[in-house]
């Protein structure tokens, strides 16, 4: 970690995986990402948004990023081989959060520059790359006055605060050969703060 570049960010975060709402990779009575996902795959976009942030003296303030998983069985399952980083942050080579992911990595697609457009509207998460992505997330539906479903599940994105999410009609990811629809699936959101320093 000493010849790392120190970096930190926060803003906020969101995800629409193609399981069955609530997750069985992350809320189970097996240990976290050992169970079967419900539709015995994963596919799931996390979308983040970088309020503020530095990586060094690089400046990430007001940066979109996607990062696109795929599994095809139980996570805990998938090939430990990695390649080498590309995007520091993102891929978990620089520490933090995504660092959890690294040994799930089999192989790495790469990083494309494109347009993201990340709104938040109320409690609506939503992004769009035009040609490639529309995803959008809601809160699951509750009695509770928030009008939200908080749980502290232990996610590397956010361990200690989670909002249970469903993905609306239309969410569709296609690029690199893959095409997905995770409408109505399990979703996900978070405010984030993240830093590689202890």
């Amino acid at each position: 970690m000493a010849d790392q570049v120190p970096w930190h960010l926060s803003g906020d975060y969101f995800e629409n995986c193609n399981c069955s709402i609530v997750c069985p990779c992350l809320v189970s009575a097996a240990a976290p990402l050992t169970s079967r996902p419900t539709e015995g795959f994963c596919n799931v976009p996390l979308i983040f948004h970088i309020e503020s942030g530095r990586y060094g003296d690089i400046a990430l303030d007001g940066l979109n990023v996607l990062v696109i998983l795929h599994a095809p069985g139980v996570m805990a399952d998938a090939d430990d081989e990695q390649t080498e980083a590309i995007a520091a942050i993102f891929s978990g080579a620089a520490g933090g959060p995504m660092s959890a992911f690294t040994p799930l990595i089999s192989k790495n697609l790469g990083v494309s520059k494109v347009p993201i457009t990340f709104r938040i509207d109320g409690k609506t998460r939503s992004a769009e790359i035009p040609g490639i992505l529309h995803m959008s997330v809601d809160p699951l539906p509750t009695m509770h006055p928030s009008g939200e479903m908080w749980a502290n599940i232990g996610h590397p994105v956010s361990p200690d605060r989670m909002a249970l999410a469903v993905g609306a009609p239309g969410n569709t990811f296609s690029d690199h050969g893959m095409r997905w629809d995770n409408s109505g699936k399990n979703g996900l959101y978070a405010p984030i703060r993240w830093s590689n320093q202890a």
